[in-house]
């Protein structure tokens, strides 16, 4: 037996709450984790996990078996680390996330920038509009629009975004600009929602929000769609602030009941806890922060 192996299966299994996960997020049978764990178990002369239609539950035996199996595993994770390089100068690999367009349009410039300051680290960088994992997506730094939850995560606020509704001059040559919000019943409006369901737009007005429910002229599944056609003339669309700043600069676009927009939404670089930092992150995270920033406040309305 790898007790190794076997001691790192167990952890996983224990965070994924089954052996089902655990081997999904592995990468092997179910079977051989089944044998791993079981295995382990045996050379302990000890019940480490109680298996149930639940899921897992630690035995007391296995509650203090894991507390040092996260020790034991984090020491070695460091010793690799130090003899692989990464505390001596940047280098290796980096995982990063953010949201499509935002990424697409702020994140990724930064990122080029940075593989040429420092040509011993490689990034993957992924662009998706789902909540990423720090665990079950070996994620080592994500971009967040929005209020973060409670966590043992760092993370370094970049500015805010506005949730903004705008239409195209030629649109509103022919339809009077909406004064309320309740106006926009009146107004072909550009959703996300299929056209044959409701949609609903949230405005604030003297700390009350109103719901605003209103009818789709179209509905698309992208933003980069939902701004096309609002720059076409077809109707009101709602967006966030950076994904349309340079149209509305450009007087392509008008934006629409700013009186009533919700609470600016934070940006944050957000990456996990370490007790010793990976020159490679450390490097990306100083890199990042201040020229974000800068692109940020070139791109407030």
């Amino acid at each position: 037996m790898d007790r190794l192996d076997a001691m790192q299966v167990m952890l996983t299994a224990v965070e994924c709450g089954s052996l089902s996960k655990a081997s999904r997020k592995l990468g092997q049978p179910l079977a051989t984790v089944s044998r791993k764990v079981s295995e382990l178990e045996s050379h302990l002369k000890a019940d480490l996990l109680i298996r149930s239609s639940k899921g897992l539950e630690l035995t007391p035996a296995g509650r203090t078996y894991v507390t040092s199996v996260k020790t034991i595993l984090e020491q070695l994770n460091e010793a690799e680390r130090s003899a692989a390089g990464e505390y001596a100068e940047p280098k290796g690999d980096l995982v990063v996330t953010a949201p499509t367009m935002f990424g697409r349009l702020h994140v990724l410039p930064v990122v080029t920038a940075f593989l040429t300051v420092f040509p011993e680290v490689s990034v993957e960088l992924m662009l998706t509009d789902r909540v990423t994992h720090f665990l079950d997506d070996q994620v080592d730094v994500a971009l967040r629009i929005g209020d973060l939850p409670d966590s043992s995560l760092i993370a370094t606020r970049l500015g805010a975004v506005r949730r903004v509704t705008c239409a195209s001059p030629v649109y509103l040559a022919s339809h009077a600009a909406p004064a309320v919000p309740q106006d926009l019943a009146g107004h072909d409006v550009i959703s996300f929602e299929s056209v044959s369901s409701p949609t609903t737009w949230r405005y604030w007005s003297d700390g009350n929000e109103l719901a605003v429910p209103l009818r789709s002229r179209l509905s698309v599944s992208t933003i980069d769609a939902a701004i096309d056609a609002g720059l076409a003339g077809v109707g009101v669309v709602r967006t966030m602030s950076y994904q349309v700043a340079d149209y509305v600069r450009d007087d392509l676009l008008q934006l629409l009941l700013e009186a009533y927009e919700p609470t600016p939404r934070p940006v944050h670089l957000v990456y996990d806890e370490q007790k010793r930092l990976p020159l490679k992150l450390r490097a990306f995270v100083d890199f990042l922060v201040p020229r974000l920033r800068d692109r940020l406040t070139a791109v407030t309305l």
